[in-house]
């Protein structure tokens, strides 16, 4: 058998399909991975150049805040004569140093770089526009009467000029507020705004250009992502019509076979081919030996049905193969009388009779069977405790026969019982059929019945 198959079957092999589209889609996998790990790279330098941007722009206004804040406390020391504004001037300068930090935290990525000079060029400029701020805070502190004490060390080192010192109490306040508010210091602020200014432009230039650079490699790279997921689409797609065509397709054609137990159709993949090959030689082996058991379980020589032993063969068989069915014990009734009073010719006739009516009245699928004298059993494949009022009926037409007889033979009855299984021929199914016969043997025999719970076994 196994030569035969070898040299009939041809077709593609599962095994050797599944090991390429293994390979294909490991290829693919790996391809699209590293265009995904590309493109998340090329997503966190977009991202990162955001975030230097933004980090710059922050910088820079900490250093814009920064001077500003000094201009303002000089400023506000000025017009309202109160040493606080000194102190946050110089808490400012010593402790916040928002100047000094920004340009700090901005070194390490952007030392060197044009942006970054234009903003120490600010801060330069920042610290030359202090000893304006610091003479003129000097001009304050000397026309109120600070001692050194109460003065910062910065302002008590500032040094007035000859002019100044001649200067008044209201003059020297005056002098003040026109070194902070006159145009030379104006002048100085505006070059501070213009470097920060320049600077931003610098950074956006850069930060523009390096941001587009990224944005068309992750383009390319995600054209190049979405291709690699095109493609294993298109190859999960194949894998499923190879499945459907290899494996699937096959698969119903040979269940649509097996349930109306016929020979498998050669198709589908090598394995499938040869996999039919074999069934179809195992089964007509079984079909050849369900032919001889057919054969020996329904010779009978008197009434043509099955006999003894095929009726134990069947319940052999039933026991294993499962399934709904039913099975029915007949007696005829007062058999003896009629083998004493008409001979046993006339009871042979008689026993014929009731096997033609048995075979006549029930499904071709069922199995009517002699197993004694007098005794008969057929066993009802499918049936269902639901179908047992059809069984009656057919028991009743039978009596109804076998009790007005047209052939000469003499009336003559059947007391039947019968019993359902789900699980096919078990073991308590003949005891519980030969328990409602008993029932209907002590209730005055010509009749049928079903077992139920309660009847004794």
């Amino acid at each position: 058998m196994e030569e035969k198959g070898q040299k009939q079957v041809k077709g593609i092999r599962i095994s050797t399909v599944n090991i390429i589209m293994i390979f294909i889609s490991c290829v693919l996998y790996i391809l699209l991975i590293t265009a995904t790990i590309r493109v998340s790279g090329k997503y966190n330098d977009v991202h990162n150049s955001m975030d230097e941007y933004i980090a710059f722009e922050e910088n820079e206004a900490f250093l814009t805040e920064g001077s500003t804040y000094l201009t303002e406390q000089v400023r506000l020391y000025t017009v309202t004569l109160e040493p606080e504004y000194m102190e946050h001037y110089f808490t400012e300068v010593h402790e916040t140093r928002r100047r000094e930090t920004a340009l700090e935290q901005l070194e390490s990525s952007y030392g060197g770089d044009k942006a970054y000079e234009y903003l120490v060029e600010a801060l330069q400029h920042s610290n030359d526009l202090m000893q304006d701020e610091i003479y003129a805070m000097k001009l304050i502190s000397e026309s109120q009467g600070y001692t050194k004490e109460q003065i910062p060390e910065e302002v008590q080192a500032a040094v007035l000029s000859d002019e100044d010192q001649k200067l008044d109490s209201e003059e020297m306040i005056q002098r003040a507020r026109e070194i902070v508010f006159g145009t030379d210091y104006q002048e100085a602020r505006t070059r501070i705004l213009d470097n920060v200014e320049n600077s931003m432009k610098s950074i956006h230039e850069k930060t523009h250009e390096k941001m587009l650079g990224d944005a068309d490699s992750l383009e390319s790279t995600m054209i190049i992502q979405r291709r690699l997921v095109s493609i294993l689409f298109v190859e999960n797609i194949a894998t499923f019509l190879l499945i459907i065509l290899l494996i699937i397709k096959p698969l119903r054609i040979y269940v649509n076979c097996i349930k109306e137990e016929k020979m498998m159709e050669i198709t589908g993949s090598y394995e499938f081919k040869y996999l039919a090959l074999t069934y179809n030689d195992i089964f007509e082996i079984k079909n050849a030996n369900e032919a001889m058991l057919r054969y020996r379980a329904e010779h009978d020589p008197l009434t043509g049905i099955v006999n003894r032993g095929g009726f134990e063969q069947l319940k052999n068989m039933f026991r294993v193969k499962g399934g709904a069915l039913g099975l029915l014990i007949i007696d005829v009734d007062k058999f003896k009388l009629i083998n004493d009073g008409y001979g046993h010719e006339v009871g042979d006739q008689v026993l014929k009779k009731v096997a033609g009516f048995l075979k006549d009245e029930f499904r071709a699928t069922d199995y009517p069977a002699r197993i004694g004298g007098d005794e008969f059993a057929v066993i009802l494949t499918g049936m269902t405790e639901e179908m047992g009022a059809v069984v009656m009926r057919k028991i009743g037409k039978i009596n109804e026969s076998l009790l007005h007889p047209d052939d000469g033979l003499p009336q003559v009855s059947l007391s039947v019982g019968g019993a359902f299984s789900e699980q096919g021929f078990t073991d308590d199914l003949y005891k519980m059929a030969d328990a409602a016969l008993y029932v209907v043997k002590e209730n005055g025999r010509c009749g049928c019945r079903f077992y139920e719970e309660g009847m004794e076994l």
